[in-house]
């Protein structure tokens, strides 16, 4: 469902931009000041909504929380003409001409998109996970704040190798690290036990609804009835990359769905581009304003190539 829809019975974009996150409307704000047409279809999930409050990205020294952030991503897009609307796009459709529709009451077409739809991380299965998140007893990501759990009980919960990369990862900000296995320890290879053990990371395997947060800790109660607390959990229970869109389309992926782009933020399907976390690459802030910028001055210059204007193209 969109609302509100387009007012004329078919509008023509520069770029359709699918994603409100930070990424998406980053480009947004590049692709508005090229004075381009631009529109955002946002389904209001973007992962950045879940930061409690980031000191990690740049220009914001005291912190900002994940909603201010991304109302003041929205405010500047507005600022310069981006369109955003409310909804959800199911479907891509190619045109013969290179362009893309997405059909609506009122059909939208455009001459380029830029997928800037993100990922949706596992999480424990628990009571209340965002009042967890925003009380910083469960946190998703230790590039971006495990600096803040320094010092902290930290627990990573999940199964397979990952859980132990992120757990000696937090070995560099607290001594006291546990890792919640939510599956047989017996599955983790030899030399992976023995490297959390050298590590001085404690290891017990649990349920995956072991999980209880209250406002000033967090527990794992364990099959033999021990409780154990801990200050923080970060879950390391994978994630889905949504890169269905343009998957169906034919674009390329790895080996866990993440799109594959070039320099330029181009997938392998003409005209579309891909920036932030539906990317492979490290799931920062930081990244997705550079896959915005890089991406958006392509496809200003793209644009401009295609109409003959190359006095129009941006360095």
């Amino acid at each position: 469902m969109f609302e509100p829809a387009p007012a004329t019975d078919e509008t023509l974009y520069d770029c359709l931009i699918i994603g409100g996150g930070p990424a998406g409307l980053t480009a947004a704000t590049y692709l508005a000041r090229f004075r381009r047409k631009v529109l955002i279809v946002d389904s209001g999930e973007s992962r950045a909504r879940w930061i409690p409050r980031t000191h990690n990205c740049p220009g914001f020294p005291d912190g900002v929380t994940g909603p201010d952030l991304l109302r003041r991503l929205k405010e500047q897009a507005l600022q310069y003409g981006a369109e955003i609307i409310t909804g959800f796009v199911e479907a891509l459709t190619p045109q013969d001409d290179g362009m893309f529709v997405i059909d609506t009451p009122n059909p939208i077409r455009a001459r380029s998109v830029l997928l800037a739809t993100g990922i949706v991380d596992t999480l424990p299965q628990m009571a209340d996970a965002e009042s967890a998140m925003q009380a910083g007893r469960l946190r998703l990501c230790p590039i971006c704040d495990g600096y803040e759990a320094s010092d902290d009980r930290i627990a990573v919960m999940g199964a397979g190798i990952d859980v132990l990369r992120k757990a000696l990862f937090m070995r560099s900000f607290s001594s006291d690290v546990t890792m919640l296995l939510t599956g047989p320890s017996g599955n983790l290879p030899a030399e992976a036990l023995e490297m959390a053990k050298k590590a001085g990371v404690v290891l017990v395997e649990c349920s995956e609804d072991a999980i209880h947060v209250a406002p000033d800790t967090a527990s794992a109660r364990l099959p033999d009835g021990r409780q154990l607390t801990f200050d923080t959990i970060y879950p390391a229970m994978g994630c889905s990359i949504r890169s269905d869109l343009a998957a169906n389309l034919g674009a390329d992926c790895d080996e866990t769905g993440s799109l594959l782009v070039d320099s330029h933020q181009r997938t392998t399907v003409p005209g579309l581009y891909a920036a932030g976390d539906v990317v492979h690459e490290v799931n920062q802030l930081a990244v997705a304003f550079g896959h915005a910028a890089v991406a958006a001055s392509h496809i200003h210059n793209s644009l401009a190539n295609r109409d003959g204007e190359r006095w129009k193209f941006a360095s």
